[in-house]
C-alpha cells in the first residue's frame, strides 16, 4: 500500500509541478534575473573538536555543559525517525546562537519534514485519494509526533472515510484495542493494557484486589477498579474518574496514567484526538 500512494503522490506532485512551472515562466520575462534562493544543505552535521573526544564529550560536547554537540552527533542516527525532528526543533530553539548556518539549514529541513508530508497527503485528498492521504499523512506524524495540525488533519481524513469517535495515538502510532476510547464525565478513558504496552511498561492484575498496576522507568501506578484514588509509588492520588471495566477491558482515564508515567498528553479537540508522546 505504502509504494502505492508514494507512485500516486509522485503523479500528482509532478503534475502541480508542472503547472507551477508553467506559471512561473508566463509572469517571468527574464529568466536570469534574481538571486536563487535555494540553499545548498551540508549533510555533515558532526562537530569538530580540536581535543581528543571522550564518552563524555561525544555526549554533552567537548566542555560538559554545550550539550548541543551531542544533540548534533545523536541527530546524524535519528534525522529520518520521529526523535529527529524533536532534536531539530531543541537546537534550532535553544541553541540557535551556536550553529552555522549551513547546520540551521539542515536542521529546518529535517524539522519541516512533517509539513512536506502533509503537503503531499493534501494533494492526494484534493485528486480525490482519500485513503492514499491519510497513509502519507501518518507519515507526516511519525516525522514529528509533536505537532497537533497533523493529528488534525489526519482526523480530518478519517471523517472522510467514515471513523468517527475517540482516537487514539502513542509516539505516533495506533495501538489496537478491544475498546475504543471514550469519554465519560468530561474525561477520556482508553484501555489500559494498550497505552502501557504503547508505552513498553509493565502491566500487572489483582484480582483480590481488582487492581490494575503498571511499573515503568522506577515508577509504580496503581489504581483500583470503580475507585477515584489511585497511587503513585505508594503516595494516594485523587482521580476525576475512576478505572473501570468495559467489556471484558479496564479502561483508565488517560491523562492521569500517562503523566504519572511522564509522557506528555495533548488533546485535539475538532478530531477529539488523544495524543500521547515521550518528551
Amino acid at each position: 500500500m505504502k509504494k502505492k500512494w508514494m507512485v500516486i503522490a509522485s503523479c500528482v506532485l509532478a503534475t502541480s509541478l508542472m503547472a507551477g512551472s508553467a506559471l512561473a515562466k508566463s509572469e517571468t520575462s527574464n529568466a536570469n534575473e534574481g538571486k536563487s534562493d535555494v540553499v545548498k544543505v551540508n549533510s555533515d552535521l558532526k562537530v569538530k573538536a580540536d581535543v581528543k573526544a571522550t564518552v563524555t564529550s561525544d555526549t554533552y560536547g567537548v566542555q560538559g555543559h554545550n550539550g548541543y554537540k551531542g544533540l548534533l552527533n545523536a541527530i546524524d542516527n535519528v534525522k529520518d525517525k520521529p526523535a529527529g525532528a524533536v532534536i531539530a526543533d531543541l537546537l534550532l530553539t535553544k541553541y540557535e546562537t551556536q550553529l552555522t548556518a549551513e547546520q540551521k539549514a539542515e536542521l529546518e529541513a529535517i524539522q519541516e519534514k512533517d509539513a512536506a508530508l502533509s503537503v503531499v497527503a493534501d494533494l492526494l485528498d484534493k485528486n480525490g485519494s482519500v485513503t492514499d492521504a491519510v497513509y502519507v499523512q501518518k507519515e507526516a506524524i511519525l516525522a514529528n509526533v509533536t505537532n497537533l495540525d497533523s493529528y488534525k488533519k489526519l482526523g480530518k481524513l478519517y471523517d472522510k472515510l467514515g471513523k468517527k469517535g475517540v482516537k487514539l495515538y502513542v509516539n505516533g502510532e495506533e495501538p489496537t484495542f478491544e475498546v475504543a476510547p471514550f469519554i465519560r464525565e468530561g474525561s477520556t478513558l482508553v484501555p489500559f493494557r494498550a497505552i502501557s504496552e504503547a508505552l513498553k511498561a509493565t502491566v500487572t492484575w489483582n484480582e483480590e484486589e481488582r487492581s490494575v498496576t503498571v511499573t515503568r522507568d522506577g515508577i509504580t501506578v496503581k489504581l483500583f477498579i470503580d475507585s477515584k484514588t489511585a497511587t503513585v509509588n505508594g503516595n494516594e492520588v485523587p482521580l476525576e474518574v475512576p478505572a473501570a471495566i468495559e467489556q471484558g477491558s479496564t479502561v483508565v482515564p488517560v491523562r492521569f496514567v500517562s503523566e504519572a508515567l511522564k509522557a506528555a498528553v495533548k488533546w485535539e479537540a475538532e478530531t477529539q484526538s488523544v495524543v500521547i508522546y515521550e518528551e
